[in-house]
């Protein structure tokens, strides 16, 4: 009976290898087929792919290149030699170019450009310095219909100009929410390089809120990487649901060709430029008074501010509005009305589209914690107020700097409030970019007057120290790491 149970279970022990053996064969010669290994965890989900497909931009262009308009621009005589884009002597233009076209074989006074129509009764928007200067503007419609167009007004600060033509029942486009894009996303830029119309280029947002060179800093461009040339100034970038969100404007190049890199004025910013130039016929904007830099790593840890975020003040206006608030160089602008400041350049951006006279809640980082400071705006005029030139000092030993006091007679030469000028430089101080002649204002956004309070406020400081710095009539804060 015992050998018989034995039987049995060793039968069906046999009965159980071979299922699973024949499971694994199968399992085994469909891995073969497939010349794939079989997946470790039948019961994990297979990741979904992040890309797709590449889009199709056929139906957007459709819809919406009836829109974009070219714009041929006979500039006035006195003005046509002072367009020099195309000196390859100059650095600036071989550095950021506006995109203006002046061939070569044409007459110099002849421009080209793009714009699109924001309104069915001839509204036009393009790019100031398409038309500044111009004598005579035309506007060719893709039905290659053609009208003179009157300049509405142009703002050179946010490179906006709005046009005006007389027609009726024009396709216009329609607006997107720049607040909403994120680097990685499809755009489409239509417009009219060397002259050929209704060019449709795609590409990528790369970067937003991105300060340029040599700018006012007023506009956070959105960077690209679709190919704009020149013609292309002025026209229209499109999202992914046909919506404008900036007008392109500038491109980086070396040669005066797209090398991958081009600029858009935000299409928040364009319209209210737009609106004021309806209005009063001029931009008007809001100014609190003071100069402010990024924070770096180096800086937020001599300032206790953990990770770098805010726009560092470096100067104040002293007849402006943040010295009577009692604002000062050292204090870092966190917030305005509840809206974080990540980089130094949200700070004009937001202040400037406030009405002036407007009371503005600022979050100032200040002594190691943060306090709420309001500003009364003021009007921001073409030639800025000097700036308030704070006096300092520093210290040789620790920094790597020899110093000694300025004589009155060369306080006013330098028109500085500091004491102590740098005569040396060496170490730290040498790696940080400190150079002989900067003139010592504050250390970690204190004032400094003698060498004493230097070396007292050196000793103080952690493994970075803040120095504020005047160097050639500007103010800047430079940090040494004495770690």
């Amino acid at each position: 009976m015992g050998n018989v149970r034995t039987w049995a279970l060793a039968a069906a022990a046999g009965f159980l290898v071979g299922v699973v053996t024949h499971a694994h064969s199968a399992a085994f010669a469909d891995t073969l087929k497939s010349n794939t290994p079989p997946s470790p965890a039948s019961h994990v989900a297979p990741a979904k792919p992040e890309v797709t497909g590449l889009p199709d931009f056929s139906a957007l262009v459709t819809r919406n290149g009836p829109s974009v308009v070219n714009i041929s621009v006979i500039e006035k005589p006195s003005q046509a030699d002072s367009v020099q884009w195309g000196n390859q002597d100059n650095p600036l233009s071989q550095f950021f170019r506006q995109f203006q076209m002046q061939p070569q074989n044409m007459p110099p006074e002849r421009a080209i450009g793009s714009g699109f129509i924001i309104s069915s009764d001839g509204y036009i928007l393009t790019n100031a310095h398409v038309v500044a200067g111009a004598a005579h503007v035309t506007v060719k419609l893709t039905d290659r219909r053609e009208f003179p167009a009157k300049v509405i007004g142009l703002d050179k600060r946010s490179d906006v100009a709005l046009l005006k033509i007389a027609a009726t029942g024009l396709p216009a486009v329609r607006f997107g929410d720049p607040s909403k894009i994120k680097p990685g996303q499809w755009v489409v830029a239509i417009g009219s390089p060397f002259g050929f119309d209704n060019t449709v280029t795609a590409g990528v947002i790369s970067a937003t809120a991105r300060a340029l060179p040599g700018e006012d800093n007023y506009v956070p461009f959105i960077q690209t990487d679709a190919a704009v040339n020149p013609g292309n100034s002025g026209g229209p970038l499109f999202n992914m649901d046909g919506q404008v969100i900036g007008i392109n404007s500038q491109i980086y190049s070396r040669t005066g060709g797209f090398m991958g890199m081009s600029f858009a004025i935000p299409i928040d910013i364009a319209l209210n430029v737009k609106d004021q130039l309806l209005r009063h016929g001029v931009v008007r904007r809001s100014r609190i008074g003071v100069e402010v830099q990024d924070v770096n790593q180096q800086l937020a840890e001599s300032f206790g501010l953990g990770i770098p975020r805010g726009a560092l003040i470096s100067g104040v206006d002293p007849k402006g509005p943040a010295h009577q608030a009692g604002l000062k160089p050292g204090d870092v602008i966190l917030s305005v009305n509840g809206r974080p400041i990540e980089r130094s350049i949200d700070l004009p951006s937001i202040i400037a589209v406030l009405q002036p006279g407007s009371i503005v809640h600022l979050g100032i980082w200040r002594n190691h914690h943060e306090i709420q400071v309001n500003v009364r705006t003021v009007l921001l005029v073409d030639k800025g107020a000097e700036l308030a030139r704070n006096g300092a000092t520093s210290d040789g030993g620790k920094l790597g700097i020899a110093v000694r006091e300025l004589k009155p007679d060369e306080r006013r030469q330098l028109h500085t409030q500091g004491h102590l000028v740098i005569e040396a430089v060496s170490g730290p101080a040498l790696t940080a970019g400190l150079q002989a002649g900067d003139v010592v204002l504050g250390v970690n956004g204190e004032r400094i007057d003698t060498i004493r309070q230097l070396q007292a406020a050196v000793a103080h400081s952690g493994n970075s120290v803040a120095l504020l710095i005047q160097r050639n009539n500007e103010q800047i804060y430079i940090p040494v790491d004495v770690g």
